[in-house]
């Protein structure tokens, strides 16, 4: 008998990231999307928030270009089970663009151009969570990728950061999205591996 029985591998090395249950490390930045790739030009970009009163908050791309933006590094989890680490992106923090939105929601379901929703509680929206991200590793975002600008929420699974984010509704009680109604999670935290409903 060898020393080493088959099935065994060894201890992950303490140099080895520690990644969310079921998920790989990739270096490549996979595009998966439900739908065409939708291209907006920054001249007709808006992105809006609605409050559950029915007040209309509204920014163009020169809004947002003139509100302080943020450079963060964070590692990315897709429901498909690959993470990329140390990603950096810079974009303006949910914080600041809800910082004078009047509303008590705790609810928020995301729009993209194209027609994609996907819901958050707000809370995972604001205390530096969550951002309109328009550069990623300081070049502006590719459309592949959702830009102009998507919604970047890192610490949940990469599908609640939309792609081609124009807008937020917030709400008094939760309303699933485009993945959530096909039988996604409705939190999708990667730690606990909630990719399904019922996980």
């Amino acid at each position: 008998m060898g020393i080493v029985s088959p099935g065994f591998h060894g201890r992950r090395s303490a140099a080895a990231p520690e990644l969310p249950p079921g998920q790989y490390l990739t270096e490549d930045f996979p595009v998966l999307t439900a739908g065409p790739t939708p291209r907006v030009p920054t001249d007709a970009w808006e992105f809006t928030v609605v409050t559950e009163a029915g007040q209309r908050y509204a920014w163009s791309w020169a809004d947002l270009m003139a509100l302080p933006g943020q450079t963060v590094t964070v590692d990315l989890h897709c429901v498909t089970k690959w993470s990329k680490l140390g990603t950096t992106w810079t974009g303006v923090s949910l914080d600041t663009l809800l910082e004078n939105v009047e509303t008590a929601a705790d609810y928020a379901l995301v729009h993209s151009y194209g027609g994609y929703t996907t819901n958050l509680p707000v809370e995972d929206l604001l205390d530096g969570q969550a951002w309109i991200a328009f550069k990623y590793e300081g070049e502006d975002l590719a459309p592949a990728h959702g830009g102009p600008a998507r919604l970047l929420v890192p610490h949940l699974y990469l599908w609640k950061s939309a792609k081609w984010v124009r807008g937020i509704q917030l709400l008094n009680e939760d309303e699933p999205g485009f993945w959530e109604s096909a039988g996604y999670h409705d939190y999708g935290d990667p730690w606990r591996e909630q990719r399904y409903q019922g996980d």
